[in-house]
């Protein structure tokens, strides 16, 4: 398997070096760089890499605020000067990161761990035909200066606020630039499913279901949290979950 990637860092000389050093590696494929967060955008979205190398601090804006703009989220390596402390008060989950100078060793370890995860999805893809994006794969939430890569299995709720949306996961309720309808054609239906117009729940994490008095549902999940099903939704949803 080879991964298309795109190195991006506001030092010409860092991407000089780290273009170098995967020279070694055979299974990446640098097919262009980026000076910065904008053209970095531009790039990826233009030409659809799968690895990315990103340098979390540049000039006007970050490497977490590029990750919040996007519609796909490639694989991502992050090469920073920051300590491995300083990456943790990002609150980033299952995050690749090298440090500058970066290590051959590293370097070596985090191409063979991308490698891994895309063989995985390589697989679900050939297996399943499956466009959506799965219990399986991770986003990646931005609000304010508090970053994380969150797997869709451990989100419970996606609520709407006009064109944002609000994600519940463990104790935290970040808003996304991303619309409940943007996510319902985006995540696998038979992961969330939209119960309202204001929320989609994840159905691995419902407790309880009761009738209501107008012919919908009332969900109750982990948290305690509960809403009604709506009258519309509550027959697609008897379907999708044979009541």
């Amino acid at each position: 398997m080879t991964l298309k990637t795109i190195i991006i860092d506001d030092e010409r000389l860092a991407r000089k070096e780290l273009f170098k050093l995967l020279s070694d590696f055979p299974e990446i494929e640098v097919i262009d760089e980026a000076a910065d967060a904008f053209e970095g955008k531009e790039k990826i979205e233009s030409l659809k890499p799968d690895l990315i190398f990103l340098d979390i601090k540049m000039p006007q804006k970050t490497g977490f605020e590029l990750l919040s703009e996007l519609e796909h989220t490639p694989h991502v390596i992050f090469t920073t000067a920051f300590d491995k402390y300083a990456i943790q008060a990002f609150e980033v989950n299952a995050l690749f990161y090298l440090l500058k100078p970066i290590e051959t060793e590293r370097l070596a370890t985090a191409v063979a761990r991308v490698k891994l995860e895309a063989q995985k999805e390589a697989s679900l893809e050939k297996n399943t035909g499956n466009y959506y994006l799965t219990e399986k794969d991770q986003v990646f939430v931005k609000d304010g200066e508090r970053c994380w890569f969150v797997k869709l299995s451990e989100i419970r709720v996606f609520e709407s606020a006009g064109n944002y949306s609000k994600v519940f996961f463990g104790k935290n309720t970040p808003l996304i630039l991303k619309s409940l309808n943007y996510l319902e054609e985006r995540i696998d239906p038979k992961l969330f499913f939209r119960i309202n117009r204001k929320y989609m729940i994840n159905l691995k994490m419902i407790t309880k279901i009761e009738p209501n008095f107008n012919g919908g549902y009332i969900i109750e999940m982990t948290d305690g949290f509960s809403s009604d099903i709506s009258r519309r939704q509550a027959v697609k949803f008897k379907e999708m979950m044979s009541l």
